[in-house]
Parts: C-alpha cells; structure tokens; sequence
C-alpha cells in the first residue's frame, strides 16, 4: 500500500513540478498587477505541494500541513501584542499621574493644617493683647470715676444693647467692654464680644475688633450671631493685611455654618474676593 501511495505520489510530485515551468513561458500580453499576484500566490501553493510529495516520497512519514495563512496569523499576534504593549503604557502613565496628584493632595492638607494652627495661634496672641489693654486702662478709670453700684449682668448687657440701639457707639463701646471685664464667663459674654467688636468696627478699631470676634466666636458657637461675627473677623482681618487668617476664617464660616443667612454670606463672598482667596 504503501508503494502504490509513493508512486502515485511521484506522478502528482511530476505534474506539480511541470506546473511552475508552464507557468513561466512567456506570454504574449504582460500580467495587470493583480494576476501577477495570483499568478504568486498559485505558486507558493504548489511549491507547498512539491515540498508535502518529495517528504512523503523519502521519508514514508506521515506529512503534518502548515496552514497557509500562518505568517498573516503571525501579524495579526503581533499586533495585537503590540497593543497591548501601547494599552499597558497607557494605564501605567495613569498610574503615574494619579500618584502625583496623591502626593501633591497630601502635601496641599499638611499646609492647610499648618496654617490653620498657625492661625489659631495668632488669634490667641491677640486675645491676650486685646485683655491685657484694657485691664491697663481700668485704674486710671476707676480713679476719675466714684465707684457706682454693681448691676447684674442682664441689666448691665441690656442696657449696653440699648446704648447701641440708640446709635451712641461710643457708650455703647464702653459698656460691652465693662460687661467683658466684669462678667468674663457668662453665658451672653460671647455676644457681648460681638456687640462690642461691631462698635470698634464702626470707630475704625481694627485691632481690637479682631480681638473681640475671636472672643466671640471661640468654640464656634451655634447662635444667629455667630456667622456674622466670622464674617466680621475676616474683614477687620482684611484691613490689619492679614489675608491669610482673613481667607481661614471664611472657609471656616461654610463649613461651621453652613445655613448661615444670605445677607452674611453675600459679604463673605465680598470679602473672600477683596482678600484674593483661592
């Protein structure tokens, strides 16, 4: 059996070996360049042939047939590895940019935690400024004046509110300060810094105003004064050019108050602008 399938395959090695001789007499009309192509293609098939006849002639071997479009297969593989290639460089730039921006996010809380306790550090330091003038001033007051019977804190804030009411800043200055002095740890003490930080304001007191906000908005109390209060410490802020401390507290201000009326906070955005905040 085997010999019958040798000779025969001899015969079909001779007529494939005659075919690329036919194929190469010259022709009387020149080949358009896609017959010349075909005319390629059929011979790299019948050479594929010839190669499958002679090693089944000389070897008696079973023949194992490559497919034809093996070295196209190969290209697609390759592309498609080369994309993977470009779609790994891709998604490794990502990861690149996004550990910056990590970093640079990390780097951006640890300074805005510095200046947040650099900022309360220096609102205490003018705290203790703004308490150490006026316990200065109180000798000299009580020696011009006779000492008058002490009223209780609610007449003694009351009547200071009224004095403000009238429109006497100057008393009404005086009298906040008196209750400050006198009644450092009541419950309407923080209210009573408030009150008599607008009266400094209005006198162009910058300094001190600043002193009595941050009196009164320590411990960011939940009243309706309040997010006024902020709002007026960032402007007198503004005006010592302490723009820094000024754009703190106003960040502040929408995160601890942040149903803060509009009136306040259409002079918060205001004063953020006149400070330049970012």
């Amino acid at each position: 059996m085997l010999r019958r399938f040798a000779s025969c395959a001899t015969a079909l090695a001779l007529v494939l070996v005659a075919v690329p001789a036919a194929s190469q007499t010259p022709m009387d009309d020149p080949l358009d360049a896609r017959d010349a192509k075909r005319v390629e293609r059929m011979e790299k098939v019948v050479r594929e042939l010839r190669s499958i006849v002679f090693q089944l002639r000389d070897t008696g071997r079973p023949v194992v047939v490559q497919p034809a479009d093996t070295e196209a297969r190969m290209a697609e593989l390759s592309q498609r590895i080369s994309d993977l290639e470009q779609s790994l460089t891709r998604v490794n730039g990502s990861l690149e940019t996004t550990t910056h921006e990590l970093d640079q996010a990390r780097r951006a809380n640890t300074g805005l935690e510095a200046q947040v306790k650099a900022l309360s550090d220096r609102l205490t330091a003018l705290e203790q400024q703004a308490a150490a003038a006026p316990a200065a001033a109180e000798p000299s007051q009580a020696e011009a004046a006779p000492a008058a019977p002490r009223a209780s804190a609610s007449e003694a804030f009351t009547a200071a509110r009224q004095l403000m009411l009238a429109g006497d800043y100057d008393a009404a200055q005086g009298a906040f300060a008196d209750y400050v002095q006198a009644y450092p740890d009541t419950p309407r003490t923080p209210e009573a810094r408030y009150w008599w930080g607008k009266t400094l304001t209005v006198r162009g007191d910058h300094a001190q105003a600043a002193t009595a906000y941050i009196g009164a908005v320590r411990g960011w109390p939940q009243t309706s004064w309040a997010p006024d209060a902020t709002v007026e410490l960032a402007r007198s802020l503004v005006a010592l050019k302490k723009t820094p401390e000024a754009c703190q507290a106003l960040s502040e201000l929408s995160k601890r108050y942040p149903k803060a009326p509009a009136s306040v906070t259409n002079r918060a955005a205001a004063t953020r602008t006149q400070a330049k905040c970012s």
